[in-house]
């Protein structure tokens, strides 16, 4: 071998590792997180208040200020706790792990709101079974989608010094 073919051989080492470095391994975590995906796209199917699904909170059919924060709520759960997700199971990709980790508590705590805002309002239409169903579910998004991206330390290399001598390869 001369010394172009081993220069061209390094770099393509090179880039296939950096490609590498990018790819995340979800495992057994892409099974949960496409599961709790459904159970979100369900939750915005069942009743949210009496006789409005989250569908239709979404869309913003039911007025009222006591669902503006059942609104946003829907709306975090789908560009978060779906599309997100959807986006990061299908690339793999480290960027969209962390999209989906953060959103996915923003919209957690936007859920949580949406819960109290609707057991505290005095509207009458009160607290349906499809707003805890898709709150859970996004919690169990966020807690996968953590998880996995504190898995990485920045640069690519596991976090040894965080995990505990038991828990080593070495």
């Amino acid at each position: 071998m001369t010394d172009d073919n081993l220069d061209e051989l390094k770099d393509e080492i090179e880039s296939v590792e950096k490609g590498v470095r990018r790819r995340v391994e979800l495992g057994t975590r892409a099974m949960v997180i496409a599961v709790s995906v459904m159970v979100v796209l369900i939750g915005l199917t069942l009743p949210w208040m009496r006789g409005v699904t989250g569908w239709e909170v979404l869309l913003g059919t039911v007025t009222g200020k006591a669902t503006m924060v059942p609104r946003l709520f829907s709306g975090t759960s789908l560009l978060f706790g779906v599309l997100a997700s959807m986006g990061a199971l299908v690339t793999q990709r480290w960027g969209m792990v962390w999209i989906g980790a953060l959103g996915g508590w923003f919209a957690a705590v936007d859920g949580v709101l949406a819960i109290w805002s609707r057991q505290s309002s005095t509207d009458g239409l009160g607290l349906g079974v499809g707003l805890p169903v898709a709150e859970i579910a996004v919690v169990v998004i966020a807690v996968c989608w953590f998880r996995t991206a504190w898995s990485r330390a920045p640069g690519g290399k596991q976090p040894t010094h965080l995990v505990p001598r038991l828990n080593r390869d070495n």
